[in-house]
């Protein structure tokens, strides 16, 4: 009997993947380089460009498409089916999907999984996510892997014509000298609310004595940085990334937070002069991804764009204290340059597929950042250290103002 249902339920799943096929619109995906793929619409109708680029991660599509340091690009998923397991009010990480666009060898018609409240194509189109399915993956990303990332469009319905979107596709700003953080950064300060420290399945070793108080400055935050700096004994309030530095001092914080975001760190005049502020006044200071490109850039480093960025969830990390390997989570087209940085700063993390910058450390400075994320359960927990290296800075740290003069 087992085996039967099983049988039926194959049976069935198959008629619905292809009833779904044969419904479905055409739709094209064109590269500024002229090469054009023709597949099927996987989400809402329509014509959207960016930056075309791939992340290896085979689970975590939600939170792939909500992550504002996507914005401005096209994700191209490796892993040959997505959405297997429908969608969830509880794994987004901000207030809606954040991509240009969606690309997917096989989209899933149907969501199993006890935690599901829908399925994936039916959240791309009620948040107006243009995407395509049934093209190859495989060639797209070794062709980006091997060319670079591209500019690209997709179109889907009547505006197929592959020759116009290979022009549209080049008429679309670089992300080189782009300021997408203004786009994707709250309007408003705002508190993130308290949350349980058990409720990831990872206790923080360190729990302060009181509930600290952090600015963070949001250049795209994703909302699980929030959780955890909340779950480790930090009480958060989020500022608007153009909020001049000396309003978060103002109120007198133990340690400031720079979040992840979107795009080109090197034109954000603004967000590296707060940082420069941040760091002369002595301040604990933890940065994030493009938090990190920032303090990295304010301790008057330089940083480069990387031929197709790291974006997955399994990016090997090497901690240079210790020797320890980090199974990191990754979303990133920009890196530091070491030979940039000035004597007082040193790498404390490299990436071990490129050797890039993925760690630094002020020597004299409460000043620490790291390229990777570890609020995204890699490893599953190997990262999660990091916010009590936070906690432990600002409790346990010598007095820097009065041993630096500050």
């Amino acid at each position: 009997m087992q085996d039967a249902r099983t049988w039926l339920f194959c049976i069935q799943h198959f008629a619905f993947r292809i009833l779904h096929w044969l419904i479905t619109m055409e739709a094209v995906l064109a590269l500024e380089d002229g090469t054009w793929f023709l597949g099927k619409a996987a989400g809402a109708e329509g014509v959207t460009g960016g930056e075309v680029v791939f992340n290896t991660s085979m689970t975590g599509y939600q939170e792939v498409l909500t992550d504002p340091s996507y914005a401005g690009q096209i994700v191209t998923m490796t892993c040959p089916e997505i959405g297997n397991y429908g969608v969830s009010s509880d794994d987004v990480e901000s207030r809606a999907p954040q991509v240009a666009g969606f690309i997917v060898r096989e989209e899933s018609p149907v969501a199993s999984n006890w935690r599901s409240q829908g399925t994936l194509h039916d959240y791309l189109v009620a948040n107006r996510i243009v995407a395509i399915a049934d093209i190859d993956t495989r060639a797209l990303t070794r062709r980006l892997r091997s060319v670079g990332v591209m500019r690209g469009v997709i179109a889907t319905g009547d505006q197929l014509d592959s020759s116009a979107l290979v022009g549209r596709a080049n008429a679309i700003p670089r992300m080189e000298g782009s300021d997408l953080v203004r786009g994707v950064s709250s309007q408003q300060p705002f508190d993130w609310p308290q949350e349980d420290p058990d409720e990831f399945g990872v206790t923080p070793d360190r729990i302060p004595k009181r509930r600290l108080k952090i600015a963070a400055y949001d250049f795209g935050m994703k909302w699980n940085i929030l959780r955890r700096l909340s779950a480790h004994g930090c009480d958060v309030r989020v500022y608007p990334a153009q909020t001049p530095a000396s309003d978060l001092l103002a109120t007198k914080p133990d340690g400031v937070f720079l979040s992840n975001g979107p795009g080109d760190p090197a034109p954000l005049t603004y967000a590296i002069d707060n940082a420069k502020a941040l760091v002369d006044a002595v301040v604990p200071v933890f940065g994030i991804c493009l938090g990190h490109q920032i303090l990295g850039l304010a301790m008057a480093g330089s940083t480069f764009k990387l031929k197709f960025g790291h974006r997955g969830a399994n990016h090997p990390v090497k901690k240079l204290e210790t020797g320890k390997i980090e199974i990191t989570s990754q979303n990133h087209g920009f890196a530091v340059d070491p030979a940039s940085l000035p004597a007082d700063v040193e790498v404390t993390h490299v990436n071990l597929y490129d050797g890039t910058v993925e760690g630094l450390r002020h020597r004299s400075r409460p000043v620490f950042s790291v390229q990777y994320h570890p609020e995204a359960s890699p490893g599953p927990h190997d990262a999660d250290y990091l916010f009590d290296d936070f906690i432990k800075l600002i409790e346990e740290g010598k007095d820097w103002r009065l041993e630096t003069g500050g």
